[in-house]
């Protein structure tokens, strides 16, 4: 039995995949969370053996989430489950260390198969989001001004668009507001924009975040 926690800030979405999956009879929903923070502490007390993240949570977002989970336990499986599929957000995933990308259309049975694989210590990517980590590996540049910027730099910019403001970012992060808003001021710099406003409608036109 593959015990899964289901990490989603919306209560429909989570609710649902937790309800499909709890037909199955190779799968256990443990626990559901509504945040990164709390499936952090779910993961500390429950042990599942995978856990669906969704990617665009406020505070803890499913890149930092990521990192912490796997510094709690580098044998979690991490499934990321998301609407988004456009760079930088694969690779940043994948490099916080996700076993898997999926999106939220996916249907059930392809969602019980990547769970599996993950489970099995394989890797499980939805063909749009496979499409886009190729792409990465293929050229040098995947034409989105975003993969200008680093690791923590893109981490940053995209706290920054799900209007996280800096002291809440850097509590996040465990650093300083200054420090937050160096990160700030080169990301308007290489991106050439000088407002939250402009970066946040960059990041739209990018598909990083839904409109």
């Amino acid at each position: 039995m593959i015990k899964v926690l289901v990490v989603d800030d919306h209560d429909l979405v989570r609710m649902g995949i937790s309800r499909m999956l709890s037909d199955s009879p190779d799968i256990e929903v443990v626990a559901e969370a509504d945040s990164g923070d709390m499936a952090i502490q779910l993961a500390r007390q429950l042990a599942p053996d995978v856990i669906l993240l969704d990617v665009n949570m406020p505070n803890i977002g499913g890149v930092e989430a990521t990192k912490r989970l796997k510094q709690l336990n580098n044998q979690l499986k991490i499934l990321a489950v998301s609407s988004l599929t456009r760079q930088p957000y694969p690779s940043m995933l994948l490099k916080a260390g996700v076993n898997g990308y999926i999106t939220k259309g996916t249907p059930l049975d392809e969602m019980i198969k990547a769970i599996k694989k993950v489970y099995q210590g394989g890797k499980y990517f939805s063909s749009e989001v496979a499409e886009q980590l190729a792409e990465v590996l293929l050229t040098d540049n995947d034409g989105s001004p975003f993969d200008l910027l680093s690791e923590r730099e893109k981490q940053v910019a995209m706290m920054v668009v799900n209007c996280q403001s800096p002291q809440q970012i850097a509590d996040q992060l465990f650093v300083s507001v200054k420090t937050i808003n160096t990160y700030r001021y080169r990301i308007f710099e290489k991106l050439n924009v000088d407002s939250d406003v402009k970066l946040t409608h960059l990041a739209m036109r990018h598909g990083l975040i839904q409109p």
